[in-house]
């Protein structure tokens, strides 16, 4: 029997164009990352997460009157409807963050008023409460679980400043406030990440907008793809003094055990998201008065380019980010989810704009001439 399908099966679908698009751009030979024909670096050191959640959503950056606008939107819809708060503070104490920001995203298209219209002009509405919502439902879930008193948000603070507030109940420091609204951009987009193409083949059946971000976080929660900077956190803490820091790697390279942060599919050289974290890193250290975690980090860079000729990744420096700024690790992969859902809902603005359903085909490999046999004379 010959086989229908493709002349050459590739694994992961690694380096198959699988849609057309005008959001993202990587130039992994290059290290470089474009958004809507802006350079990340661009972006890193002149703009803000609106801005850039904009730019994403409309292929331009905004006017004054459209970011304030923008501004206005996600203030009015960052309170969570109650029900759906009712809900975090029914999940089991032991309930895993991610599972937790699923159900609580699955939750929010039950209250969404435009729940039934899938048109651009409503998906753009949601795209904007989805992106104002995800920080809140993070920061509660987390307030929750600590049995704190939930935060409400200030609509006085930027998104970023906003995240950092309502998981504090502090009015975050400027260099950590601006800190995390570059981690965030940085983190907005990456063309067709799996979260961001799992996203759009549930939109590719025409779905909503709420299931395919639902696929988006199912996704992202597996330990390939979500959580790789948790695993730097936890490595660093292991390591425990940079005096150790040199034994503990050359350890586990001779083990052929993986160092978390290290290595992407796509950048055959610097991540460019890893160049403006490492100088956050430093900076933030230096704010904190606690260089610990960065010359770990910095000690580690050098180990692993010695020895592998291996470049860090987004991941790794974002760790010692966060964990300066007080974040707890196990929120490192919903912040992922508040910056990426800018990215999700722009491919899926795209994806809906000239929609095709996405069915790929299989490379059947077992056999084909079998005879049924009755159970009783089945060995």
């Amino acid at each position: 029997m010959q086989n229908k399908g493709p002349e050459e099966t590739v694994a992961g679908l690694e380096g198959i164009v699988a849609a057309r698009t005008s959001i993202c751009y990587i130039d992994g030979q290059e290290g470089r990352m474009i958004y809507g024909g802006y350079d990340i670096h661009d972006l890193a050191a002149h703009s803000n997460f609106e801005e850039t959640a904009f730019l994403l959503w409309h292929g331009a950056l905004p006017s004054q009157p459209q970011l304030d606008a923008l501004n206005e939107d996600l203030i009015a819809h960052r309170k969570l409807p109650g029900k759906v708060l009712s809900l975090l503070r029914s999940f089991a104490a032991d309930a895993m963050p991610m599972d937790a920001l699923r159900t609580a995203v699955s939750a929010l298209a039950l209250y969404d008023e435009d729940l039934t219209d899938n048109s651009h002009e409503a998906n753009l509405r949601k795209a904007v409460r989805l992106t104002a919502q995800l920080a809140t439902v993070s920061t509660a879930y987390y307030r929750l679980k600590a049995n704190k008193e939930l935060i409400n948000p200030n609509p006085k603070l930027s998104h970023a400043a906003n995240f950092l507030y309502m998981l504090t109940g502090d009015t975050p420091d400027p260099l950590w406030a601006r800190a995390f609204d570059i981690a965030l951009i940085l983190h907005a987009d990456h063309e067709l990440n799996a979260s961001t193409f799992s996203a759009r083949v549930t939109a590719a059946t025409l779905s909503d907008m709420h299931s395919a971000i639902t696929s988006a976080i199912g996704t992202l929660k597996g330990p390939l793809h979500g959580g790789a900077n948790q695993d730097v956190m936890n490595m660093l803490m292991e390591i425990g003094d940079i005096e150790h820091t040199e034994d503990h790697v050359k350890e586990k390279l001779a083990a052929k055990v993986k160092i978390p942060g290290f290595g992407h599919r796509v950048y055959k050289t610097e991540d460019p998201r890893a160049t403006h974290l490492r100088r956050l890193s430093r900076e933030l250290g230096e704010k904190a008065g606690n260089m610990k975690w960065f010359d770990m980090s910095s000690r580690i860079e050098t180990i692993m380019m010695d020895e592998k000729q291996i470049a860090c990744n987004v991941d790794f420096y974002s760790a010692s980010v966060y964990h300066t700024m007080g974040i707890p690790i196990e929120l490192f992969t919903l912040i992922f989810a508040c910056s990426r859902i800018s990215g999700w809902t722009a491919h899926l603005l795209e994806q809906y704009a000239d929609n095709r359903l996405i069915r790929p085909v299989g490379e059947y490999i077992g056999t084909t001439n079998e005879s049924y046999v009755p159970i009783e004379n089945r060995n």
